[in-house]
Parts: C-alpha cells; structure tokens; sequence
C-alpha cells in the first residue's frame, strides 16, 4: 500500500566518527562503509515496522493517512538522526518512543485548535487513566485468537480505531509490537499499571466489537 524509494524515503544524515589514528584514505573508506552499512540496517528496520506504525498512526488520527505518514517519517528521520549508532534491536523501542511523543505532540495542537483558550491550561489527553487494581494482562488471550475465526485484518483495525488512543496505543504495542508492559510503559511513559489497564481495556472492546466472532464470547473468564 505505502511505496518508498531505494533511501526508505528519508534524508539521511552523516556521521562523525573520530578515527585521528587512521590514514585518510582508510579513515574515509571506514566512514563510508559504516555509513552504508548503518544506513542499510535502517532501510531493513523501516521496511520492517512501517506497516505497522501507519496503521497505528492512522487509528490514532482517526484515518488522516497524510498525518500518519507525516508522523511516522519524522520519528524515522529523529530516530537516525539522534541514535543511528544503536544497534536494531535498540531501535524498536527508541522509535516507538520518538512516535509516541510525535504523536502527542500532534494531539495537543488539534486540541489547542479547537479550543483556542486551552493554551493557557494544561491540556489532558487521556480520559481513561484512571487504573484497576489486580489486572494482569500477561496470562489474557491473546487477541489474534481471533484470526482463527476468519476475522479480517480491516476488521480488526476498524474495531481498534474505535478505541481511545492510549487503549491503541497499549494494545498495538503489546499485541502487534511483541513489548512487555514494562518496555510499553516507558514508550508510552505512563506506570505499568496503566499500561494494564489500558490493554485490559482495549481486549474488552474488542471481544464487544468483535463479538460474533470471538471465541471467548459466551465464555468470559473475568
């Protein structure tokens, strides 16, 4: 659906690596392979969690592809810009991050706009913070149980744009992304126990949404 050309769409930044020891021929071909190299690791990464991250990214703006887009390439191009010498796995995580803040950062301006005076006040982006005790979303089925139903993608992400961002947000990283909820909760920078409360949540919207087809309908365990 999204196309990106052979640079992952992106500028890409250079790098300053301190080699005074090395001759400079050898020091300026060092530079350039460690250039392509890092350069190649993240046309791999993008390639990888692009899909993923618009779909998120769209579910959060209610379906505005262009923001989605907008924000996605703007953490992409931080992420190189500030941590290219991290390795992948270190990515994950530190991208995730950089989007949520896009994100939010985002979230608080449409919400200036449309209430002008709303400058002046701290603006609370989150209706549904409030957490519950004793939630352990470690041991609920998994949501993609429901695949096993015939379930269709586009099914399951409009059930997920019906539910507040942070709800997404927990869900998407939890289910989508593989995080733990103690990783989720720093990208998202909220406890662990709204992290919980947002996941248990967001599962119990979508067993509602996806009712006809759930098969721990008739059957709830809480």
């Amino acid at each position: 659906m999204y196309e990106y050309g052979n640079n992952g769409g992106y500028p890409m930044t250079g790098f300053s690596i301190s080699m005074d020891s090395a001759p400079k021929q050898s020091q300026s071909e060092n530079l350039s392979t460690l250039k392509s190299t890092a350069e190649q690791r993240l046309k791999i990464f993008m390639q990888d969690v692009t899909g993923r991250a618009l779909v998120m990214m769209e579910s959060a703006t209610q379906g505005q592809q262009g923001i989605a887009m907008d924000l996605v390439q703007e953490a992409f191009i931080s992420l190189h810009k500030a941590y290219a010498e991290k390795s992948t796995d270190e990515w994950y995580p530190l991208f995730y991050t950089i989007l949520n803040h896009k994100l939010q950062d985002w979230r608080r301006k449409e919400v200036r706009r449309a209430q002008p005076f709303s400058f002046f006040k701290k603006v609370s982006l989150d209706d549904d913070d409030i957490e519950l005790n004793d939630i352990v979303d470690e041991n609920m089925p998994s949501p993609f149980d429901f695949l096993d139903q015939a379930v269709t993608a586009e099914e399951i992400q409009e059930a997920i744009a019906k539910l507040p961002v942070r709800q997404q947000q927990a869900f998407m990283l939890r289910a989508w992304e593989g995080f733990d909820t103690h990783t989720t909760a720093q990208i998202m920078e909220c406890s662990e126990g709204s992290v919980k409360t947002h996941y248990h949540r967001a599962i119990q919207g979508l067993r509602a949404s996806l009712a006809h087809l759930n098969p721990y309908g008739g059957g709830s365990s809480e």
